[in-house]
């Protein structure tokens, strides 16, 4: 393969950016596939050709083996780079890339197939010599899954083997839930990679997610690019990653490093991959599973060792021998990556879906962000929720540390609700700065996902959103003129709604841009200092504050009831209900069960006229690459679905009515949909 050539990136959004970027430094022709969904997207412009494959969902474009590459045939591509996700470890894909004479960036189809089935991976990876986590893997039957957990002892790891990304994934604490775990387990492998086989394995209380970056070429050369630390996960997927580790010295990564290429020699591999593993307190380790292609987190790895990876990849394909040898590799520094996701924390982090109302990345030396977003840009509801990952670079873990904690609070983004304030707290956290987090950190720290609202934040908010009023005095809404003169001893009652909760305070205007706020027991006197409108297509604004004498400055965007307010990175979302009529009490515990967003009902599990009790499991939805369940929100009998399972559902969507006392004339039939 030759530099002129051109490549095809089988992916979307920040990944295919990423990818872009080198291949095109590189001297590569680039193209861009996208979905209806993705018409306006950026990497659709970052790259030279840009080719529509049409459909919304992943099954529907990106996942569609034939259109990908019809699209590589009407561009005139040569080579496919299949990034991370989607495609990237589908060995049908690999194979289908090289019967149409196609470069596949990426091992054989082989290898992939190999180690993309965890039971097939786990018997290999044994007989190459490396030690594997006790397990089971055979039978599928309930009867043997259930004597074989309880011969290796709980708690248990319940896995998809053919799965990886934490889907299919479930732990077991004991007996009483095993069951039901395994069918939860098999429900989401069944839907997320077409196969329902499950393995066991023993859960490894305070572990580390230690993962090698391994490197091979054509011509029989293979090396390691040390070790990435990727303990910090929820539902088993990475939120932070670090290199090098806390908690490996030289010793141990010169153990695990040539376990990982004693893995990659024996499979034949070639190309960029990951051997994943759990290490133990006591400096055990077991291997976990093998990435066949780029990972999320390579960022860390490339600050580390200045390497550019998809540079290797490229170089790698071509024909070329790996530029460095084992006894060459050095890392220099620290780096640690956060993903940044659309999802709700306080929500037990349910994505989200919106637009985009403002966006601005930050910037500072040794500060990179890989991402695929603008302002006016839509997040969709069809693909995997993240938005994109910041990575900080220092001399060592710490300054690292502070450049990333910073960097997050320099970030603007106004839309959906995030995670950004949630990875701050996890970066604050004394556990995290000690370098002390294993794989249960965030199970232990659970109070990171309810933040309170800071009071000052509130009364800031009151000031703008009374300038606001002021600015626009007559409230076409109520008709009501809120405004005061400075003389007015009375003040003005609001109320206002933040994440569900309704929250009251009083604004006094004391004199020309002087206030004073109370807030339950607590008072605040503002004066506000300036205030710049940013952008004339919507109402984002700049302001300066003085409270209580000390100096705030934040960026806001006003839109219709809502006020968005960031305050050093973290989004407030204010709502102005002061006029509002009162919320009927039917919102809560109503019966109505609705899709929370839009997505897929993947199974309804109760049927009309069925009685059923609060918090019972009655369907199961997948959004955003993640499976959800659906539980009652009132004791009472099933009265109506609203969507049959299969169906695309939108969000707000009436799913299941459950009514507390229906008359035997209310009765529908057990087959009826609306």
């Amino acid at each position: 393969m030759s530099t002129t050539e051109t490549l095809l990136i089988a992916n979307r959004g920040e990944i295919a950016q990423r990818i872009i970027r080198t291949a095109q430094a590189e001297g590569y022709r680039t193209v861009a596939v996208y979905s209806d969904a993705d018409r306006d997207a950026l990497h659709t412009q970052g790259a030279d050709i840009a080719v529509a494959i049409g459909g919304q969902t992943s099954a529907e474009s990106y996942l569609d083996i034939h259109k990908i590459l019809d699209a590589a045939k009407k561009s005139g591509a040569t080579a496919v780079h299949p990034g991370y996700g989607f495609l990237a470890e589908n060995a049908d894909f690999a194979n289908a890339c090289a019967e149409s004479g196609l470069c596949f960036i990426g091992p054989s189809a082989e290898v992939i197939e190999l180690m993309g089935n965890k039971r097939k991976a786990k018997e290999f990876v044994a007989a190459a010599g490396v030690p594997c986590i006790p397990g089971f893997q055979g039978a599928q039957d309930d009867d043997t899954l259930i004597a074989e957990a309880q011969r290796i002892g709980f708690p248990l790891m319940i896995k998809a083997a053919a799965g990886g990304g934490g889907r299919g994934m479930r732990l077991a604490q004991g007996d009483a839930e095993l069951a039901s775990q395994l069918r939860a387990a098999r429900s989401e492998s069944m839907s997320a990679f077409g196969s329902d086989e499950l393995i066991l394995e023993k859960a490894l209380i305070n572990a580390r997610h230690i993962e090698i970056q391994v490197f091979a070429d054509s011509q029989g050369n293979c090396i390691h690019l040390g070790e990435r630390d990727c303990s910090v996960q929820r539902r088993h997927q990475k939120v932070v990653e670090e290199c090098p580790s806390p908690a490996v010295d030289t010793n141990l990564r010169e153990k695990m490093g040539n376990a990982a290429v004693t893995v990659a020699h024996a499979c034949g591999y070639q190309g960029a991959g990951t051997v994943e593993f759990l290490l133990c307190p006591n400096g055990e380790f077991y291997f976990l599973e093998m990435n066949t292609r780029l990972q999320v987190e390579h960022p860390v790895t490339e600050m580390v060792t200045g390497f550019d990876l998809v540079a290797w990849q490229l170089a790698v394909a071509r024909g070329e021998a790996l530029p460095i040898a084992q006894h060459q590799m050095t890392q220099q520094g620290h780096a640690i990556e956060v993903r940044l996701y659309a999802e709700d924390p306080e929500q037990q982090f349910l994505p989200q879906a919106g637009k985009v109302l403002h966006w601005r990345a930050p910037k500072g030396q040794g500060v990179r962000i890989d991402h695929a977003l603008k302002s006016g840009g839509d997040i969709t509801p069809f693909y995997d929720p993240m938005l994109g990952k910041l990575i900080a670079w220092g001399q060592d873990r710490e300054e690292a540390r502070r450049k990333l904690a910073r960097a997050l609070t320099q970030l603007q983004f106004i839309g959906p609700k995030n995670n950004m304030h949630f990875l701050q707290k996890i970066l604050a956290e004394p556990q995290f700065i000690a370098g002390d987090a294993d794989t249960s950190f965030l199970d232990q720290n659970n109070s990171l996902t309810s933040p309170e609202p800071v009071p000052v934040d509130v009364a800031i908010q009151a000031v703008l959103l009374n300038h606001l009023r002021h600015a626009n005095p007559q409230d076409q809404r109520s008709g009501r003129n809120d405004w005061r003169n400075g003389d007015s001893s009375v003040p003005l009652s609001y109320r206002l709604e933040i994440s569900g909760q309704p929250l009251n305070y009083d604004l006094l205007a004391l004199e020309k841009n002087t206030y004073q706020v109370t807030l339950e027991d607590r008072r605040f006197q503002l004066q506000r200092i300036n205030f710049v409108k940013l952008q004339e297509e919507v109402e984002l604004f700049s302001t300066e504050l003085l409270v209580n004498g000390v100096s705030y400055k934040r960026l806001f965007l006003h839109r219709k009831n809502d006020l968005y307010l960031l305050c050093d990175g973290r989004q407030y979302h204010f709502e102005d209900i002061t006029h509002a009529p009162a919320k009927s009490s039917l919102n809560q515990g109503s019966g109505r069960i609705t899709a929370p967003m839009d997505g897929c009902l993947v199974k309804i599990l109760v049927e009309p006229n069925q009685a059923v009790q609060c918090g019972d499991t009655i369907a199961l939805m997948e959004a955003m690459k993640m499976e959800h369940s659906l539980r009652a929100d009132r004791d009472g009998t099933v009265m109506k679905l609203g969507a049959q399972a299969g169906d695309q559902v939108r969000g707000g969507q009436l799913l299941v009515q459950i009514e507390a006392a229906p008359s035997e004339s209310a009765k529908i039939p057990s087959d009826a949909t609306s």
